[in-house]
């Protein structure tokens, strides 16, 4: 060909086809059709090919030449993600050819990388003080990488892996696995144990520690705390210092949550000066600016979601803070808007009856109340407005508030809704206040006040590592994952720390916890069930009971070991209650049933006396969004169902094709994804209109605009029944109609879910691709109904423009990919 190719020592060599061909082989080790594709992957690759090139070059291209074809067959993104890690491997470790070569590499290399790390003042030095190396090194596992997706692997390498201060990678994916394991384990009494328990179970993918803590456990940076949940006093001094504590928790990477119910409305008197207020929204948009500002490595934008109360005087302004017009300082671009809901307006939505909105000024109270009553003094102030007695206040009807907050959510997918009474009654710890908002991804529900930053730290079980070879769920093994991650969570607690002191103060008192589960979609299809069946719902109330059951367990168990948090005595807890308890509660203030199932499996009255004697942990349970460790761990995140079939994401570590591989499994088996898959690239991976496809097949793979957005709720509503805190529940609508909204958002209410986030609403139209033959005579079936979830059209136009709606991370075969949270 005469082509050369320039090594990284700067020496030109003849290019070697044998060379590539035989890492492509590897690379196909155990794949079907490993001949085939190292044939194909060759000849596309001689086609990028050019004089000069280097060995870094080629290593890309022949990865991408690998990617360019995962349309086909999924198990391309297999040879992909070898031949990544292979240069990962050599950039690390150096040269190998074998298995056994590899693994031993990795055992010589770890003491030397983590002592690098330490010697730049990275690490801790407590990694090189407290653990035994050699037992570390014989635990690690390099054949755990075979479980990691390309995507997986670039996320890892790039956003959390350890670089020296020459910017040379200091780890391959196991190393960084320990490293996480040992960085939270230094405050136990055999740390090297415990660390290498972590690492099995991490490296395995069976849980993941969230993203702060992936990215700065075992450094000397140790903020590792995820949720950061905050108000904002009506005070001048504590304004300036809101904005100082979100600009130091930002830097750290921390996601916040901040109420601005307080803060007096526009027009409010302050007598200081004799002038009136501006009111909240000048203060947001400062901390939006804010948030700009202090961006994490210059890549990321800080994350924060503000929270308002909707009987706040300026709340028509803050539905208008998303919106894309008006005065540019009255905006927030950065931050999201969330808004927190009592039962009252909920009844009032329900009766059609007024609605009245007060300056927090001269209803101060309001903000600490909740339930009944909230709902007394509520009226008591309304009482007083009619008679002339309040300086300040607007009324309206519930209703047109409420189809308001459906319009801004419709068109700007915020705010988030969420029902102050639901959370606060269904709370265990709620002797240390009242709880005044959730984070920043709706899943986290703690008491905060002037004194106390509420802090959580997350981690989350990977449902799809937990099934066996009989490909049935192994509850054991999910409990088991359940007790270790608590245990390295309450760990986590006493390593962290952050630059407010607040939140330590409150991290410290309350260790509270919030594991969740990832993948349960990846486990339903495998299972062949749909998403909206009872069989789904059975199966999601399962899994959390035992789960919620497990962490409760072990946390009652680690509080004889290490001793109860600080605020137990006088919690619900400490009465004998538990989640599930919480139902009847809230029923008996809101005085309407809460419509879920409460079937149990587990014995619950040996829990109830048990938690009594104690719990480490003020909260146990919570689902977060798990996007990005949701790629680490190869699953669907959270709760979500799938998006497409096939879409492409944009991530900040490039674009992604993204492939079904469990749907690509199915039809492989029945012999027909080779001749179905033309068609469900057109379809833009809907396969509901295509015919050759068996109808069971199609129940199991309806995407997240194609299932009815009650099985988002009921599914929501049956985790929620075992979780002490809540879920980051996104929903996906293609209805417009605002009536079907309200039924939607009012039923979730009377299910008992605590909070929704992102709404995603179908885009009107389609971007016609380029990737595939397009026959537009051709009918593959429209399967199109009119209400929730109706399929796409059979003709494929092109897009003016997508509606305004959630921020998206990606797009992909004519739909937008959702974004999810951290």
């Amino acid at each position: 060909m005469g082509i050369t190719v320039v090594k990284r020592n700067g020496q030109r060599e003849q290019y070697d086809a044998n060379k590539i061909n035989l890492a492509i082989e590897h690379a196909s080790a155990g794949l079907d059709d490993n001949i085939t594709w190292v044939t194909q992957i060759a000849s596309e690759l001689e086609l990028t090919l050019f004089d000069g090139i280097t060995t870094q070059q080629l290593d890309e291209a022949v990865i991408q030449v690998a990617l360019q074809n995962v349309k086909d067959d999924p198990a391309f993104d297999t040879v992909a993600a070898r031949l990544l890690l292979k240069t990962i491997y050599k950039r690390v470790l150096g040269d190998y050819e074998t298995a056994t070569e590899l693994k031993e590499l990795h055992r010589a290399h770890f003491a030397a990388n983590v002592t690098r790390g330490v010697d730049e003042q990275l690490l801790d030095p407590r990694l090189t003080q407290l653990f035994d190396f050699d037992a570390l090194a014989d635990a690690l596992e390099p054949a755990h990488d075979e479980l990691l997706k390309y995507i997986g692997v670039v996320t890892l390498n790039n956003r959390y892996g350890i670089k020296g201060r020459n910017g040379d990678a200091l780890e391959v994916p196991q190393y960084f696995w320990m490293r996480i394991a040992m960085g939270l384990s230094l405050n136990e009494a055999n740390p090297t144990e415990h660390a290498i328990k972590f690492y099995e179970k991490m490296s395995r993918l069976e849980y993941l520690a969230a993203g702060s803590t992936l990215v700065n456990a075992g450094t000397i940076y140790p903020q590792l705390a995820n949720c950061f949940v905050m108000e904002m006093q009506d005070d001048m001094e504590h304004i300036a210092k809101t904005t100082r504590d979100v600009m130091w928790l930002t830097k750290g990477t921390g996601g916040i949550g901040l109420s601005v119910t307080k803060l007096r409305a526009q027009g409010s008197p302050i007598r200081s000066n004799n002038t009136t207020s501006t009111g909240p929204i000048p203060f947001m948009h400062t901390i939006d600016s804010i948030l700009r500002a202090v961006s994490r490595g210059g890549k990321k934008f800080g994350a924060l979601c503000f929270y308002m109360e909707n009987w706040h005087l300026d709340f028509p302004e803050f539905l208008d803070l998303r919106q894309n017009s008006g005065d540019p300082y009255r905006r927030t671009r950065t931050a999201n808007t969330a808004v927190w809901i009592s039962d009252e307006f909920m009844k009032r939505v329900q009766n059609d009856d007024d609605w009245y909105l007060f300056d927090p000024l001269e209803v101060q109270d309001l903000n600490e109340l909740y339930g009944k009553e909230f709902s007394a003094k509520y009226n008591e102030y309304v009482a007083k407005a009619e008679a002339g007695e309040m300086r300040l206040f607007k009324k309206i009807t519930a209703r047109e508030q409420f189809k308001s907050i459906l319009i801004s959510l419709q068109t700007t997918s915020h705010p988030w809704l969420c029902w102050k009474d639901t959370i606060n009654n269904r709370a265990l710890n709620n002797n240390t206040g009242t709880i005044h908002l959730s984070n920043l991804c709706t899943e986290i529900t703690l008491p905060q006040d002037e004194d106390n930053v509420s802090v959580c730290n997350l981690a989350s079980i990977n449902l799809s590592r937990h099934l066996d070879d009989a490909g049935k769920l192994d509850f054991s093994k999910i409990e088991e994952s359940a007790r270790l991650a608590v245990r390295q969570l309450d760990n986590l607690i006493d390593i962290t720390r952050s630059s407010v002191k607040e939140a330590d103060f409150s991290n410290a008192q309350n260790r509270a916890v919030g594991l969740g589960v990832m993948g349960f979609t990846d486990v339903v299809e495998r299972l062949g069930f749909s998403y909206e069946s009872e069989e789904s719902y059975d199966l999601i109330d399962e899994i959390m009971e035992h789960v919620s059951y497990a962490a409760i367990d072990e946390s009652a168990n680690l509080a004889v070991e290490r001793g109860a948090y600080p605020n137990f005595a006088g919690s619900r807890w400490s009465e004998g209650l538990v989640p599930l308890d919480s139902i009847a509660l809230t029923e008996a203030d809101r005085g309407i049933e809460i419509k879920v199932n409460r079937k149990t499996r587990l014995d619950w009255d040996a829990l109830r006396l048990k938690v009594k004697g104690g719990m480490r942990n003020a909260t146990l349970m919570a689902i977060a969004p798990t996007a990005s460790i949701g790629l680490v761990a190869g699953t669907t995140p959270g709760l979500d169902p799938q998006f497409s079939q096939i879409f492409s994401r944009a991530t900040s570590n490039g674009k992604f094709l993204e492939v079904n591989r469990n749907l690509v499994n199915d039809l492989q088996e029945l012999g027909i994804w080779d001749s179905t898959r033309e068609a469900i690239l057109r379809s833009q991976g809907d396969i509901q209109g295509i015919a050759a496809i068996p109808d069971h097949v199609k129940a199991t793979y309806k995407t997240s605009f194609q299932l009815s957005p009650y099985a988002f709720l009921e599914v929501a509503a049956r985790a929620q029944k075992w979780i002490d805190q809540s879920i980051s529940r996104n929903m996906y609508l293609e209805t417009r109609d605002l009536g079907d909204m309200m039924d939607i958002y009012m039923s979730a209410w009377e299910r008992g879910v605590k909070t929704t986030y992102y709404l995603h609403m179908k885009p009107r139209h389609t971007a016609e691709q380029s990737t595939v033959k397009v026959n537009k005579s051709e009918d593959i079936g429209s399967g199109a109904r009119k209400g929730f979830g109706a399929a796409t059209a059979t003709e494929l136009v092109e897009t003016a423009a997508a509606p305004a709606a959630a921020p998206r991370k990606g797009f992909g075969f004519g739909g937008l990919a959702p974004k999810s949270g951290e």
